[in-house]
């Protein structure tokens, strides 16, 4: 399985998209300041993340995600829906 993730920052408020194969090791490089990108913006928490057969899907999902502010609200969207369920 492949996972396309997005990370909120509790320092800034500010979200990271990534995608991997293996989620909790990637998670885990996130907190430990192991990934240049987050690494000053720690502490994290995953707020929301989907699963892949593809690596490619994946990859599009973290693309499309990233592509501007349509793709962030139908992620709000899609993360307030899922905190109602």
């Amino acid at each position: 399985m492949y996972y396309t993730y997005v990370l909120k920052s509790l320092k800034d408020g500010k979200l990271y998209t990534g995608y991997t194969s293996d989620l909790e090791k990637r998670f885990t490089q996130h907190c430990t300041g192991l990934v240049k990108s987050t690494c000053n913006r720690r502490p994290l928490k995953i707020i929301y993340y989907q699963a892949f057969i593809s690596e490619q899907d994946a990859r599009n999902e973290e693309k499309y995600l990233k592509s501007g502010s349509k793709p962030r609200n139908e992620l709000k969207l899609r993360i307030k829906e899922s905190l109602i369920l």
